[in-house]
């Protein structure tokens, strides 16, 4: 019985997560963050997060480390911990 539950809980959760459009870093991408890098002040691991952002299609990227309300290459950061 339990096992089922676990089954079925796993499988419910796989197939939330598959509705979301995953983003893989390839070189297209690492090279975008280093453009971006010198066109704003971001490290490239903040930079290459932004970047997938943008491949992803989000308009929103929620971000503890950078500036909120901050748009960069139409993706606006959101502090999901400011008051």
């Amino acid at each position: 019985m339990a096992r089922s539950f676990i089954d079925t809980n796993l499988l419910r959760r796989v197939e939330q997560h598959a509705r979301f459009q995953v983003v893989i870093p390839n070189v297209a991408l690492a090279l975008a963050a280093i453009d971006l890098t010198r066109l704003v002040s971001l490290s490239f691991w903040d930079a290459l997060v932004v970047e997938a952002a943008r491949a992803g299609a989000c308009g929103v990227l929620l971000s503890e480390n950078l500036q909120h309300g901050q748009v960069i290459g139409g993706v606006c950061v959101v502090d999901p911990f400011r008051s």
